[in-house]
């Protein structure tokens, strides 16, 4: 039977992913309704747009310890639905709110319609050392910094200890042992796969050809119509080559992701592993009719053989803060302070399972010693996603990224149904994207 995403399944996707629309900088300040109770009536108030789980005890968290100015919180919508309607803000020119949650990926997108403001204009600077080094080269672009991080997807390997055990196979820790473990669990009988390899994988895709060094694009927002588009390079040939060859043999499935057939399969043995980010346990737990035999570990990325270990990230988010702003020096405030405290962290933690990039949570003896009962008590940060976190670099995403995830995806699907190649999807992938770039009047260096 086919299982749906429980709430805390779909909400720990939805942060790594109320009511529509929601009232702009002047909306909030002239009274208009909030989904939050104000504490303090007299005090200005900076409107947020978010759709992080348990977010109102955040906010109310918010209002009641800060006196001088209070958040008016609207859920606009998850991702992409938010962000069709920032769109629409942008280009009426009003209707966007002081503050808006952004996935880190797409903040280009917005920088080069001059929908974000630079908070390093506001003291934002000062907070470089409160984050890792990956998390804040995300939220900026030369000295200019677009956005506060929040929560990060850094990776790992999440496996069915007891599958592994059944079979008589090794915990993969390379992607040859990777491949071999595979093989050798099919040459045992067991009916499933190791994993699945999604088209639609959008950033999951992008992180694991970055593991290998891929650098897809350069892009400075001082200088906004010019971009470097270097997608068919050796690194993602060596990682398509890879994956291509898991598909051909049977290996590996091709079930498109978060879908309720991909979510049952998670859960009732058909993947012996889940190749997920810090936000996948909290998906993982809440799903419905998980196999109550299931024993699920955690265990550090597979590395490539023969090279220096590369830690990689899938999702995460931010507040920024955005040009319609009525007061930006206040919403600046408002966007460092949301997730700025233990109680905050607490709430986010425990109820909307996200993984903190504010060193003063993501450090602490508290975070890194969690024992999760699901993993049998298992200490995952220490065991994985905490080096998993202070090794991850940063990448750059192009300010089109919804075109190249729509591209990727043909691609991929293209390679999977045997039409191309990896070679040749690779090759079609990066001819779409220059002849995309060029027509938005971009100029393109390959």
């Amino acid at each position: 039977m086919a299982v749906a995403a429980s709430a805390v399944a779909v909400t720990a996707l939805a942060a790594c992913g109320g009511s529509d629309g929601g009232s702009g900088g002047s909306g909030s300040a002239s009274g208009e309704s909030c989904t939050n109770e104000i504490v303090n009536a007299d005090a200005p108030q900076v409107s947020v747009w978010a759709w992080y789980p348990a977010f109102e005890q955040v906010v109310d968290n918010f209002n009641e310890t800060n006196d001088d100015v209070q958040i008016c919180w609207t859920n606009a919508g998850q991702g992409a639905d938010e962000y069709t309607k920032f769109s629409t803000a942008l280009e009426a020119g009003s209707g966007a709110p002081d503050v808006i949650m952004l996935e880190a990926e797409v903040l280009s997108t917005f920088t080069i319609r001059d929908g974000l403001v630079d908070l390093s204009e506001y003291g934002a600077g000062e907070l470089e050392g409160e984050f890792t080094e990956g998390a804040w080269s995300d939220v900026t672009n030369g000295d200019a910094i677009y956005a506060v991080p929040v929560d990060g997807g850094p990776m790992g390997m999440l496996y069915r200890e007891d599958i592994f055990a059944e079979y008589g196979v090794e915990v993969p820790t390379t992607w040859e042992e990777f491949a071999t473990a595979a093989q050798a669990l099919k040459d045992a009988g067991y009916e499933g796969y190791i994993t699945n390899f999604p088209t639609n994988g959008n950033a999951f895709i992008h992180a694991l050809m970055a593991q290998k060094g891929w650098e897809p694009f350069t892009y400075d927002a001082a200088a906004p119509t010019e971009i470097g588009i270097a997608v068919d390079t050796e690194p993602a040939q060596e990682v398509l080559s890879y994956w291509e060859g898991l598909v051909d043999e049977g290996l590996v499935s091709t079930d498109e992701a978060f879908t309720a057939d991909y979510n049952t399969s998670l859960v009732d043995g058909t993947y012996a592993v889940y190749l997920a980010a810090a936000w996948g346990p909290g998906y993982l737990q809440g799903l419905s009719d998980a196999d109550e035999e299931a024993t699920w570990r955690a265990a550090p990325i597979p590395q490539w053989e023969g090279e220096e270990p590369t830690q990689i990230n899938w999702g995460g988010s931010t507040f920024a803060v955005t040009s319609q702003a009525d007061d930006p020096e206040l919403a600046a405030q408002v966007a460092m302070g949301i997730f700025g405290t233990e109680e905050a962290w607490d709430i986010g933690i425990e109820e909307a399972a996200l993984f903190p990039l504010w060193k003063p949570v993501l450090e602490s003896d508290g975070f890194a010693t969690r024992e999760y009962e699901f993993f049998d008590g298992q200490q995952i940060q220490q065991d994985v996603f905490l080096e998993a976190a202070s090794g991850y670099q940063g990448f750059t995403f192009a300010p089109f990224q919804t075109y190249v995830y729509d591209q990727q995806t043909q691609q991929l699907f293209a390679m999977v149904e045997g039409s191309v190649d990896s070679a040749g999807a690779l090759a079609g992938f990066e001819k779409s994207l220059v002849d995309y770039a060029t027509a938005q009047g971009f100029t393109v260096t390959e």
